[in-house]
């Protein structure tokens, strides 16, 4: 086991922040040399190094993990304990912040695993075929476009990025160095879904105008704690995991979990709503809304976030269809009667419950004027217990990366359903209802809203 912890410098980042920026330019990796095909290792085993092994890159670590034809060589993280993967190591202060979300850890590794704390170091290694992202939000666009560049194919977490702009040039990247990608969005691998959206495509329930989801989980009153800024903790590289976003004090309740109530690094529409939303527009086979409203704000919790603790967007589709997302920190208890995703067509009302829910069909009588009578035959089809979608998506990913085929859910398809979510948050930032050009991706009533497309990067990182 090799451990690189050598503190970097801002000069070794400038330069290889600028080796970078010139290898895209001519299509090389990180040490200049052409971008090929990896060559599997031995018995055909797909050599995969880890960045970010907190709480959902442990999870996804132990599905790699359980795939005899996947060997992992590498570690990253810019925390200490998740490196060395000792939670005993875990400081009290992180405990008591995100309790169960540290993940246990000690796991049994095959071989001989590196670890690092700079990513750069794995994507620098010859002998690795494939990453897998789980950082932050923030540095999804960063780490995958430098992962394509440096010839590796890439399963990285969703939300794809944390602005639109982003979203865009890592679809680009992927295009360019000819990579297989994965977008965590794991219901693209649901069967269940796979089949509803040939059912209601084909018009099972008649013409669908509404379809709705919800994020619902009771904060009040702590929500996410109130912490002071401090100082922090040896064990962490603070100015390496803020990354991009501006130099700020460190306080307990941002990384290592709760970064997901902080704007600037992800929010809840896009942790939750962007899978809901990615399962929606497959099944209606949509690429983009044409419109969106949004309404929301600290309504009742008292803690440190700075996204909303209730919120709810109208998303208007082409087809003549509202995507309605809810986020409900405030209040619990389920707002539909079944299952996640809730489809309302002119023939009845479908219920989605994804592999272990099954589906539930109820049948819609007449309303004013029309007869009363159900005008289809309720059903119900149950679900498959057992199943875990982040696996079989996974293994859909190490499959694509020996042949060369295409993901159930390849970069732009990600990149799409993770636009829902970023003009979501656009909408309610700006107070307005926005419109939008999936084509060129700009908000085309509202120039000011577009400023909102991308952010400044803090140096010496760049796309």
């Amino acid at each position: 086991m090799t451990i690189d912890s050598r503190a970097t410098t801002r000069r070794q980042f400038l330069h290889r922040s600028t080796a970078a920026t010139a290898g895209v330019a001519l299509g090389l990796n990180l040490l200049g040399t052409p971008v090929t095909r990896p060559v599997l290792g031995a018995n055909g085993k797909v050599r995969v190094g880890f960045i970010g092994v907190g709480n959902r890159g442990t999870q996804l670590l132990h599905g790699f993990m359980a795939q005899n034809d996947v060997d992992i060589v590498a570690l990253c993280d810019v925390y200490e304990p998740y490196l060395s993967r000792d939670y005993s190591q875990v400081g009290q202060a992180v405990i008591d912040s995100i309790g169960a979300r540290a993940p246990k850890m000690g796991e049994k590794f095959a071989g001989e695993v590196a670890r690092y704390k700079d990513f750069r170091r794995v994507l620098d290694r010859k002998d690795i075929d494939a990453v897998v992202i789980a950082t932050p939000d923030h540095w999804h666009a960063i780490q995958t476009i430098q992962a394509c560049q440096a010839g590796k194919d890439v399963y990285v977490e969703k939300p794809l990025s944390v602005t639109i702009h982003e979203g865009r040039k890592m679809v680009e990247a992927a295009a360019k160095y000819q990579r297989v990608v994965q977008v965590g969005l794991h219901r693209r691998s649901s069967a269940v879904y796979a089949e509803l959206a040939k059912q209601m495509q084909g018009g099972k329930i008649g013409k669908i105008t509404v379809a709705r989801a919800y994020r619902v989980s009771n904060m009040d009153p702590a929500g996410i704690g109130k912490y002071p800024d401090t100082t922090p903790p040896k064990e962490l590289d603070w100015d390496l995991w803020l990354g991009p976003r501006p130099l700020r004090p460190y306080r307990d309740n941002i990384p290592l979990y709760k970064f997901r109530w902080w704007e600037a690094y992800s929010s809840q529409v896009a942790n939750w709503g962007v899978h809901y939303c990615d399962a929606i527009r497959w099944v209606l086979k949509e690429e983009a809304p044409i419109s969106i409203s949004a309404h929301g704000g600290r309504f009742a919790i008292d803690d440190d976030r700075t996204i909303p603790d209730t919120m709810e967007v109208i998303f208007e589709l082409p087809s003549g269809v509202l995507l309605v997302f809810g986020q409900y920190e405030a209040n619990g208890l389920a707002p539909l009667e079944f299952g996640e995703i809730e489809f309302r067509g002119t023939l009845g009302n479908l219920y989605a419950g994804s592999e272990a829910g099954g589906y539930k069909l109820v049948a819609s009588p007449g309303g004013q004027f029309q007869p009363a009578k159900p005008r289809i035959a309720s059903e119900e089809k149950p679900g498959v217990k057992g199943v875990d979608l982040t696996v079989q998506h996974i293994r859909n990913f190490v499959d694509c990366v020996k042949s060369r085929q295409r993901t159930n859910c390849d970069m732009e398809t990600g990149h799409r359903s993770t636009t829902f979510a970023l003009l979501a948050n656009i909408a309610l930032a700006t107070k307005s209802r926005l419109d939008w050009d999936p084509k060129t991706e700009r908000i085309t009533n509202n120039r000011d809203a577009n400023k909102l497309l991308h952010y400044r990067y803090r140096k010496p990182w760049t796309l």
